[in-house]
C-alpha cells in the first residue's frame, strides 16, 4: 500500500533540516536583498546620470555627474561583496554540512524500519531514495532563494517604476504577477509529473540492483535478453514520464515568450508617446527599458527556478514518501535498558500471525531456564524462524508477551535486546569490508588479537591466514568472495566474539564439510556453557545433547521434551527422526504452511 505524504509534511521537512543552518539563511537573506536592491536602484542612478547629461551645461556635468557615478559604481561593488560572502557561507560550507546532515537522517529513518519494510522495498530503491534526498533538498534551498530574490526585486523594481509613471510600474506588476500565477497553478501538475518521472527512476535503479545482485542466477538460466526486455519495458515508461513532464514546461514557456513580447511593446508605445507629449524624458527610457529586459531575462529564469522547483520537489515527496512510514517496530518512549540477570526466556500465551496468513502459536506457553540448550526441529515453515524472529523482536507478537528474565522485550531498547543475543544465521550476510571488520562487528572495542582468537575457535583462522592479504582481505558485495563454509565461519567468530548471554544458532554448520563442522561444534558447545540457547536444525543428530527440544507443526508447538523422552513417545518427532534421509529432514513444504 503507499503511504501518503502531504506538501506540508515535505515543507516541514525541508526546514528541519534548513533550521540547523541559521548563518547560511541569514546569508542567502542579506544576498537576496542586496540582488533585489541592486536590480532597481543602478537603473535609477543611471536615469539620473542621463538625465543631468541632458541638462546641464557641458562645463559642468563632472560638478553635477561625480556624486552619481560613485553610486553607480558602489552599485557593483555591493552585490559583488555579497555574493562572494554567499559562496564561502552557503556553497563551501553549509551545502556540503547540509548533504552531510541529510544522509545521516535518512540512514537513521531506515535504520529504524521494521525487517517487513526491507521485505517489500528494493535496497537499491531506497538507497537511491537518500540520494534523491541529499541532492534535491540543498537544491530547492537554493531554489527558494533565488524566488525571493526575485519576488524582492519585482517589488522594489514596481516602485522604481513608479517614479518614472505608474502606466510602467502596473505593466510590470501585472505582466510579472500573471506570469507567476500561471506559473505557480501550473507547478502542481509539474510537481505530480516530476514525482511520478522520479518514482519510476528510483524503480529502474532498484530494478538494476536486484538483477546486479543475482547476476549469476541470470547467467545459469540463460535470462540475459529476457531480464533487459524487461529492464527496457520500465525505461520505457520512465522515458514517456519524463516527456509528459517536458511538455508541461514547454506550454509555460510559450506563455512566458509570448506575454514578454506584448509588454516590452506596451511600454515603449507609451514610452515614446511619454517623450512627445513631454512626461518621459530620456532616463526614463533608460530605466524602463532596462528593468523591463532585465525582467524577461530573470522572469525566465524564475520559470525555469519554478519549473526545477516543482520536480526537485517532486522527487523529496517521492523519497520521503517511503522514508517517513511510521515503523511498525519501535521503542516505546519510556524503554529502559535490558538487563540480564539469568537468560530466562517466557513466552506467555503468545499469538502471532502475518498479514492474510494463518495464526502461529496460539496463545502458547513458554518457558525457557536459563542456560538452558533448546533444539528446535520441524518442517519447512512450521513456525522455528518465527519463534526466534520474535525473540529477536524483528516482529511484534499479535497477543500476549514475551519476557527475558521478567522484562516484556516490547517495553526495553532494541539495542540492549539485541546486545545480548548472539546469532550465527544459516546464510550470513557479510559487508564489503575487511575481515578484520567482519569479525570485529560482533564487538567494536576487541583487540585484533580478540579477533584472531575468535577465528582460531571458529575454524576460520586457517583459510584467513593462507589469503594474500590476510584479515585486511575484502570480502566483496554480502561477502560473495567467500563460500558458503568461510562466511558461516566468519558468522560464527563474530558470535564467539560478541559474547552474549543468549546465543541462537540457525543450521550454524549445514555449510560446513563433516571434519570442519565436528571441530567447531566442539568450539561451539564450549560457547554454548552457562549461556540460554537455541539451536533450529534439520539435521536431528546435532540435538542429541540439547537439554529439551520443541517440536513445531503447522504454527504450533505440539512436542516438548529431550531427545529420548520424545522417541519413546512415538509422535511427530519420532516420525521426523525416521524419515531423515542423509541426516537431514525430508522437504514438506508443499504439504505444509
Amino acid at each position: 500500500m503507499t503511504h501518503k505524504i502531504s506538501a506540508k509534511q515535505v515543507t516541514l521537512f525541508i526546514w528541519k533540516i534548513a533550521r540547523s543552518f541559521p548563518g547560511g539563511l541569514a546569508v542567502i537573506m542579506i544576498t537576496t536583498l542586496a540582488y533585489a536592491i541592486d536590480f532597481s536602484v543602478r537603473p535609477y542612478i543611471l536615469k539620473i546620470i542621463l538625465n543631468r547629461v541632458s541638462e546641464v551645461p557641458s562645463s559642468s556635468v563632472f560638478d553635477y555627474l561625480w556624486a552619481p557615478a560613485v553610486a553607480y559604481l558602489g552599485m557593483f561593488f555591493i552585490p559583488n561583496v555579497a555574493f562572494r560572502v554567499y559562496e564561502y557561507v552557503v556553497e563551501i560550507h553549509m551545502i556540503p554540512r547540509m548533504r552531510q546532515k541529510i544522509a545521516t537522517v535518512g540512514i537513521g529513518m531506515l535504520l529504524d524500519q521494521s525487517q517487513d519494510y526491507y521485505q517489500r522495498h528494493f535496497a537499491g530503491s531506497l538507497t537511491n531514495k537518500i540520494n534523491d534526498l541529499t541532492s534535491s533538498i540543498p537544491d530547492i534551498i537554493q531554489k527558494i532563494e533565488r524566488f525571493l530574490r526575485y519576488v524582492f526585486a519585482i517589488s522594489i523594481a514596481t516602485f522604481t517604476l513608479w517614479q518614472a509613471n505608474i502606466r510602467f510600474a502596473l505593466f510590470m506588476l501585472g505582466w510579472a504577477s500573471l506570469f507567476v500565477g500561471v506559473t505557480l497553478l501550473a507547478s502542481k501538475r509539474i510537481s505530480h509529473l516530476a514525482d511520478i518521472w522520479s518514482e519510476w527512476g528510483s524503480t529502474i535503479t532498484g530494478r538494476i540492483v536486484d538483477t546486479l545482485s543475482n547476476v549469476l542466477s541470470v547467467r545459469l538460466f540463460a535470462r540475459k535478453k529476457a531480464e533487459e526486455a524487461s529492464l527496457d519495458g520500465v525505461i520505457e515508461k520512465t522515458v514517456q514520464a519524463e516527456q509528459t513532464l517536458q511538455w508541461a514546461y514547454f506550454w509555460v514557456w510559450l506563455t512566458y515568450g509570448s506575454t514578454a513580447i506584448v509588454m516590452i511593446g506596451l511600454n515603449l508605445y507609451y514610452l515614446i508617446k511619454g517623450r512627445q507629449e513631454g512626461w518621459v524624458t530620456v532616463g526614463d527610457f533608460a530605466l524602463v527599458l532596462t528593468i523591463n529586459i532585465a525582467l524577461v531575462d530573470f522572469l525566465w529564469e524564475l520559470t525555469n527556478e519554478i519549473s526545477q522547483f516543482s520536480k526537485l520537489f517532486g522527487k523529496i515527496t517521492q523519497a520521503l514518501r517511503t522514508l517517513l512510514v511510521l515503523s511498525d517496530i519501535k521503542d516505546d518512549p519510556d524503554a529502559k535498558p535490558l538487563l540480564i540477570k539469568k537468560g530466562e526466556i517466557i513466552f506467555d500465551a503468545v499469538h502471532f500471525h502475518y498479514k492474510g496468513a494463518e495464526p502461529l502459536f496460539q496463545k502458547k506457553s513458554v518457558f525457557l531456564l536459563p542456560g538452558q540448550k533448546v533444539g528446535l526441529v520441524g518442517y519447512s515453515g512450521s513456525g522455528k524462524t518465527t519463534f526466534v524472529n520474535l525473540i529477536l523482536r524483528l516482529f511484534d507478537v499479535t497477543a500476549g508477551h514475551i519476557l527475558i528474565d521478567g522484562q516484556d522485550i516490547r517495553h526495553v531498547t532494541q539495542d540492549s535486546l539485541h546486545s545480548a543475543i548472539g546469532m550465527i544465521p544459516q546464510d550470513p550476510s557479510l559487508f564489503h569490508r575487511t575481515l578484520m571488520d567482519n569479525i570485529r562487528y560482533g564487538h567494536s572495542e576487541a583487540t585484533d588479537e580478540d579477533v584472531i582468537e575468535a577465528s582460531k575457535k571458529a575454524h576460520a583462522h586457517e583459510f584467513i591466514k593462507v589469503l594474500p592479504e590476510g584479515y585486511s582481505s575484502l570480502v566483496g558485495e554480502r561477502g560473495v568472495r567467500l563460500s558458503g563454509g568461510q562466511r558461516q565461519r566468519i558468522a560464527i567468530a563474530r558470535a564467539i566474539l560478541k559474547n552474549a548471554p543468549i546465543l541462537i544458532l540457525d543450521e550454524a554448520t549445514s555449510q560446513l564439510d563433516s571434519v570442519t563442522e565436528n571441530y567447531i561444534q566442539d568450539s561451539l558447545w564450549a560457547v554454548m556453557q552457562e549461556k540460554t540457547t537455541i539451536v533450529i536444525a534439520h539435521r536431528l543428530s546435532t540435538l542429541l545433547h540439547m537439554d529439551r527440544i520443541l517440536v513445531f507443526d503447522k504454527g504450533k508447538i505440539v512436542e516438548d521434551g529431550t531427545h529420548q523422552d520424545l522417541l519413546a513417545k512415538g509422535g511427530l518427532y519420532k516420525i521426523l527422526w525416521e524419515a531423515q534421509v542423509g541426516g537431514f529432514l525430508p522437504d514438506m513444504r508443499k504439504d505444509r504452511p
